[in-house]
């Protein structure tokens, strides 16, 4: 069910719609070499394909998983004498192009340079971590999207009235619920919708009017689980880890608990999931609710001790309590102003009065001289300087457990200003 054209393909409409860059590259045969990265599904080799019969490019496919460096001078030498012989210009499409090492890759680096081949490179990582830096600056990388349901349908629909590509000469029929399940369930990946459609038309039995019914039911046998496409330490990892932090950091728990529902279905380690929860505990939440950690490291705990399934509970306790606790990152602002000014070079010395004076000879420099004891004063303030410089790191919010610190801190100050008086 590949694509004939580009009216025909499906999705990537951000690319393909007429008038974008891609398209217009296309048409027009004004195309460098390219690096199509995205998720399993999207169309990225029925994309190289379409782009060859449309510049009239005889094509070549190499796998960055099966091919070698011999095939590739193979298929590059092939290039040449087709250059050299007929005018024929020749796309070189390589799939999974991440998993050619660096040598590899540098193999091709001339040969695109020069123009001989056009490259297709497809990619599910993201190519600015695992393709050549040469490579990229010679290609241009367009991003490819999951599809979404309607443009799943549409193929769907197209499979099953095609004769000669499809089922079309098949007597079956499709429910419009059965439909919706398997594009739901496909999650963007048009490869899998249509396998799961195959399977149902293949595996149901025709009815007495000699008409294969695929309904709901059917449908859902046929895709026993969804698979999420997650990878473990690449950037769906990342992206989703991402979108759980900020959504505890934008109070939404619902959304938080989704993330963490993707991580936990799809393997995710729960020890990192954990660690991120106490990170964002002290980041986020802070002082704004300082009870946010403790619940976060009780969780971590819990973590070490229950494991898998149960601990994806104190997960959600601890996302739950996090996202909804009033949040301040006061505390993490502070510690880097600190930071940053030690390492610009202001570095203050330890005032003498506050220097150690448990060794002989302390007091013969001076050391502790000067110093007032706090809990001799009223609430424990003695108004005496403990930096030796005005420097104002911490500045506690005007809200959550924090207004409690600062209503603190301002009566502070106004203690240290009539003893100062």
């Amino acid at each position: 069910m590949r694509p004939k054209d580009l009216d025909e393909y499906a999705g990537q409409s951000h690319l393909l719609a007429p008038g974008k860059l891609l398209r217009r590259s296309i048409e027009s045969d004004r195309l460098s070499s390219l690096i199509f990265y995205g998720p399993p599904g999207t169309g990225k080799t029925s994309l190289a394909h379409l782009i060859a019969l449309k510049t009239r490019c005889h094509f070549e496919r190499l796998s960055g998983v099966e091919s070698g460096t011999a095939d590739m001078r193979r298929v590059l030498a092939g290039a040449l004498h087709r250059l050299e012989n007929t005018g024929a210009r020749t796309i070189l499409f390589v799939d999974e192009i991440h998993r050619f090492n660096k040598a590899q890759q540098d193999v091709l680096l001339p040969d695109v340079e020069s123009g001989l081949v056009r490259l297709i490179g497809a990619t599910t990582h993201n190519p600015f971590f695992y393709v050549n830096a040469p490579l990229i600056s010679r290609s241009q990388v367009f991003q490819l999207e999951p599809l979404d349901c309607e443009d799943l349908k549409t193929l769907l629909k197209r499979a099953l009235a095609d004769k000669e590509r499809g089922l079309g000469e098949m007597p079956i029929r499709v429910d419009d619920d059965a439909l919706q399940h398997i594009c739901r369930q496909a999650n963007g990946d048009a490869r899998k919708a249509l396998n799961s459609l195959e399977i149902a038309a293949l595996t149901t039995p025709p009815s007495q009017d000699g008409v294969a019914l695929v309904s709901l039911s059917v449908a859902e046998e046929c895709i026993q689980k969804k698979a999420v496409v997650y990878d473990g330490d690449e950037d769906q990892h990342y992206d989703t880890i991402s979108a759980f932090i900020k959504s505890i950091r934008g109070s939404d728990p619902d959304a938080a608990l989704y993330w963490l529902a993707k991580m936990l279905y799809a393997g995710e380690d729960i020890r990192f999931i954990a660690r991120r929860l106490v990170i964002s505990a002290a980041e986020d939440v802070g002082l704004g609710d300082p009870r946010g950690i403790l619940v976060a490291t009780a969780a971590q705990q819990a973590v070490e001790n229950i494991g898998m399934p149960e601990a994806r509970i104190p997960l959600a306790e601890a996302t739950v309590y996090l996202a909804t606790a009033p949040k301040s990152n006061r505390a993490y602002l502070a510690i880097d102003a600190a930071l940053e000014d030690i390492k610009n070079g202001v570095t203050l010395p330890v005032p003498k009065k506050l220097r150690d004076t448990h060794y002989k000879g302390a007091e013969k420099f001076g050391h502790g001289k000067g110093y007032e004891y706090s809990h001799d004063f009223k609430d424990n303030i003695s108004g005496q300087d403990f930096l030796g410089a005005p420097k104002k790191y911490y500045d506690p919010k005007d809200s959550g457990y924090e207004k409690t610190i600062r209503e603190r801190m301002e009566y502070w100050a106004s203690l240290k200003k009539k003893q100062n008086e």
